[in-house]
């Protein structure tokens, strides 16, 4: 295959609002890496980035946010490839795939990545490139990189209003991210007025963190979550972040929020690792996600969604498997019998709860061995229904989906947490594990089609998925992408909450080992 590279003073050279940028060409696809958006000081506001003299040169990835963890291990590659990169706190760029910067106005898709509000970064997945979602899709994508955990939600309002939003300075990065696509995108051949902002994980709760942020109200036209519904599991920091900067300060042996400012990033992160528990325990507030306030309207599950992001389209969904799946494989689902499926369910939750899930298991997934029920989410799946049952009452324009497609690793495993992620990038080319013969191929064209249908024009029906209606609060129309795509109307409204109540119980001895085996 012959390939195409050009790089030089007058090729993908463009001028934004804070200078001029230089990216180069390859094979008809223009990209630039690393362009600042914001700078900030530690625990404040961003503000928008120096100007510069010459021509930046935007073709090397910018800094990530620090992990807390610098002894973190890298594992389970093959289920979620993964990258690491150059961490510091200035960590406000971002990366952008066009296929010219020539004052088309194409849709625009910006990528918040997963990790929570603690780890991540723009680039950390394999399957983040955009440059097939750019050339396959003719739209402009740009992935952000934006501060995190203690950078980024860390309250410290009760010490002065210059930190009257710290709880949430990464979401105001992300906001200052959207600020600077709104004033440049159409230099890179993108339509400010449709910009759809997705993620997955954390990178969907982003999405809502945006729905529910006053701030950020008119710099995106619509959203894509991906299993970012995750309810008690990253709930909203509430009260005041006053302990916590003590606790600080006192293991930091510093005298103020000033010196807090600038001790090294490392021994900030050993300090807050050390401290978080000890405050968890008794109750208060440890930050390192969004902070209900006066700029952040919280979890919509609990106070409601926004009146004035209401008309936002949304596509929201989940994987069958989510963490359930990095759970080790006791059984060869391949050679198992309805029967010793069965079996295996009553052995774990006992006779009456097998009887009560077995039909409602059977109608929801019918092609399914019952054994599958053992590796069913419902920890995002349970109040992801609630999420679109509350949204799609205040519009006509929520859309429901489920992946359903089992990978062949380990004898086969059920799709986990981050397995749709090469699918909705056209990126399976770049995920061996992503390939099942005589699958994958269309199932990627269909997912990737409704995603490119929803950003064209806010409904993810294509001529290859007809028929993929809205959802209302009393019938969730959910397209079940797997082996044989198709629409579900209610299919588990019953069997998610029978799961949760009967699951529950032994759900956090399986998930230890399950989420030691998780990266994303």
């Amino acid at each position: 295959m012959e390939h195409s590279f050009i790089c030089n003073a007058e090729t993908a050279v463009v001028e934004t609002d804070r200078g001029r940028v230089r990216g180069y060409i390859y094979d008809g696809i223009t990209i630039f890496k690393g362009i600042p958006y914001a700078k900030a000081k530690r625990f404040h506001a961003p503000e928008p980035a120096d100007p510069w003299e010459g021509v930046f040169e935007a073709t090397n990835y910018g800094y990530v946010c620090p992990l807390l963890d610098f002894t973190a291990r890298p594992n389970g590659e093959l289920a979620v490839p993964h990258r690491f990169w150059v961490m510091n706190e200035h960590c406000q760029n971002l990366n952008i795939w066009t296929p010219a910067c020539d004052g088309k106005k194409r849709p625009v898709m910006v990528w918040l990545h997963g990790g929570g509000f603690e780890a991540g970064s723009a680039i950390e997945q394999i399957a983040y490139e955009g440059e097939n979602m750019c050339r396959l899709g003719d739209v402009v994508v740009i992935s952000i990189n934006h501060r995190l955990n203690v950078l980024g939600y860390c309250d410290l309002s009760d010490f002065g209003e210059e930190y009257a939003n710290s709880g949430n300075a990464g979401t105001d990065d992300i906001i200052a991210a959207l600020r600077w696509i709104r004033n440049n995108v159409e230099a890179f051949g993108g339509d400010k007025d449709n910009v759809t902002v997705f993620g997955q994980s954390g990178g969907g709760a982003k999405v809502t963190a945006l729905l529910q942020s006053p701030a950020a109200d008119g710099l995106f036209a619509k959203g894509i979550n991906m299993s970012g519904v995750i309810g008690m599991l990253m709930k909203d920091a509430e009260g005041s972040g006053k302990d916590l900067a003590e606790a600080l300060m006192k293991e930091l042996k510093v005298d103020s929020v000033k010196e807090l400012e600038t001790v090294p990033y490392e021994s900030l992160a050993a300090a807050y690792l050390k401290v978080r528990p000890v405050l968890a325990e008794e109750g208060k507030y440890v930050g390192g996600v969004p902070q209900l306030n006066a700029c952040y309207a919280g979890d919509p599950n609990v106070y409601g969604f926004r009146k004035e992001s209401a008309h936002i389209p949304l596509m929201v969904g989940s994987v069958y498997g989510e963490f359930a799946s990095f759970a080790p494989n006791r059984y060869n689902r391949a050679a198992m019998s309805v029967e010793e499926g069965l079996n295996a369910v009553k052995e774990l939750l006992g006779e009456d709860a097998t009887e009560e899930l077995k039909p409602l298991f059977q109608a929801a997934y019918p092609e399914r061995n019952p054994v599958d029920l053992l590796t069913l989410d419902f920890m995002f799946r349970l109040p992801e229904q609630e999420y679109i049952k509350k949204r799609s009452a205040l519009n006509q324009n929520t859309y429901s989906y489920i992946f359903n497609l089992d990978l062949s690793i380990d004898g086969g495993k059920t799709p986990w947490h981050c397995a749709d992620i090469p699918f909705f990038f056209h990126n399976t080319e770049l995920v061996p594990v992503a390939w099942v013969e005589g699958v994958t191929e269309r199932l990627e064209q269909e997912i990737f089609e409704s995603v490119m249908a929803f950003a064209r024009t806010g409904a993810p029906g294509h001529d290859g998925i007809l028929g993929w209606p809205a959802s209302t609060p009393d019938a969730e129309h959910t397209m079940v992408f797997g082996r044989e795509t198709g629409l579900r109307t209610n299919f588990d409204a019953e069997l998610i909450p029978a799961l949760a109540k009967h699951m529950g119980p032994v759900f956090e001895r399986l998930m230890k080992t399950a989420m030691e085996n998780a990266q994303h």
